[in-house]
């Protein structure tokens, strides 16, 4: 009876530790749902232009970006005028635009990439790098996109591409800074201030 009574005493004691166990699974599974995000650059990525061939974001290294999406059938569409003034008169000085063809807002970027290109060049006397067409958000949001649009990715924020010509602001090692609406003129004080800055 004795004996019985002293395992039971024992078998107890035992269960009583459990829980210290349990705890420290506990905090294994929260430590495992805590994500540790980091930050990507955008020096990892190539795409491809406007002529079909490849562009390698490592090209710009050292300098601040501005990645804009672009439509040549939207109201917005005269800030290419802007953004070519912008890219004049800092491309000098450590700046560059790149441009993103996109149709996903009301079908106002229908034409080829070689349509696209002769539009931008006779309309707009555009010479900042254009990109091919690309979608930029949906099932089918291209790479780039992901980066700039998912906090997973950038390190540092989530955001939607909210109509044409948002524009993404990287700084030199590749890293989003920020991003300023569709509404926001090439010429805005706040982007002039960050390229200057």
């Amino acid at each position: 009876m004795r004996y019985w009574l002293f395992l039971g005493i024992l078998l107890l004691a035992y269960q009583c530790k459990s829980p210290s166990s349990a705890s420290t699974s506990d905090t294994k599974e929260v430590a495992e749902e805590t994500v540790v995000v980091s930050k990507q650059s955008i020096h990892t990525f190539k795409v491809e232009d406007i002529n079909g061939d490849s562009f390698d974001f490592s090209s710009l290294k050292g300098k601040k970006v501005m990645v804009v999406n672009t439509a040549s059938k939207c109201g917005l569409t005269p800030q290419y005028e802007g953004l070519q003034a912008l890219y004049d008169q800092y491309k000098d000085s450590g700046f560059v635009i790149v441009g993103f063809p996109a149709n996903n807002f009301m079908f106002q970027e229908p034409g080829s990439n070689e349509k696209i290109k002769t539009f931008c060049e006779s309309k707009f006397g555009v010479t900042f790098p254009m990109m091919s067409k690309i979608s930029v958000k949906g099932n089918d949001k291209h790479p780039i996109y992901q980066f700039l649009t998912e906090k997973e990715q950038n390190g540092v924020m989530d955001s939607k591409v909210a109509w044409n010509f948002q524009k993404y602001l990287i700084d030199e090692e590749g890293f989003l800074v920020k991003f300023c609406s569709p509404k926001t003129k090439p010429m805005d004080e706040q982007i002039i201030s960050w390229i200057e800055g």
